[in-house]
């Protein structure tokens, strides 16, 4: 069987929590392998049928290494920093090509205060599709209350929600692509 393969990138815990909703929600149909981005693969093994990666909005898009320091300075011995080496736009910089259009999916954690632009998921779809890989879910945003978090309430519900709907719908594209 095929599996999904869950990328992210979290400094303070949030998305990593959001990671591992999301895994439990396509865990319930399929295997699924989560990594933290510094021990994440640059190509995508060919029996991942959905590549799912995710990472916190940072100045507007992705993390930075100086947008990482920042944030890892308010980083706290309850709440240590989980992603202390290379960040999700180096590891998408450094991924290989889909060289059969894999489906891939994007998330991110953003301050839950309205009106705040910009989105790392938005900016993380855009650079998967330049290297292959199809859309095939719009790019989804949890919420956190301030900088470090927590998670908004209901926001980990939401993504294990959201994975397993991902699975639903994997799971029906397989089918219908083995009946043709």
């Amino acid at each position: 069987m095929t599996r999904a393969l869950i990328v992210y990138e979290s400094l303070l815990g949030n998305t990593q929590a959001v990671a591992l909703a999301i895994a439990e929600g396509l865990g319930e149909t399929r295997p699924v392998t989560v990594r933290e981005v510094g021990d994440a693969p640059d190509t995508v093994p060919a029996d991942v049928a959905l590549l799912v990666v995710g990472g916190p909005t940072h100045a507007f898009g992705l993390s930075r290494p100086e947008t990482r320091r920042e944030a890892a300075g308010l980083g706290t011995a309850a709440a240590p920093v989980v992603s202390s080496g290379r960040g999700l736009r180096e590891w998408l910089e450094a991924l290989a090509p889909s060289d059969r259009a894999t489906p891939a999916v994007t998330f991110d954690t953003r301050v839950d205060k309205p009106h705040v632009p910009g989105s790392a998921a938005k900016k993380a779809r855009k650079r998967l599709r330049h290297r292959g890989f199809e859309d095939f879910d719009e790019p989804q945003s949890f919420y956190v209350h301030g900088k470090a978090g927590p998670l908004a309430d209901g926001e980990v519900d939401r993504a294990r929600a959201w994975g397993a709907d991902l699975a639903r719908r994997l799971t029906e594209a397989e089918s219908l692509t083995r009946s043709r």
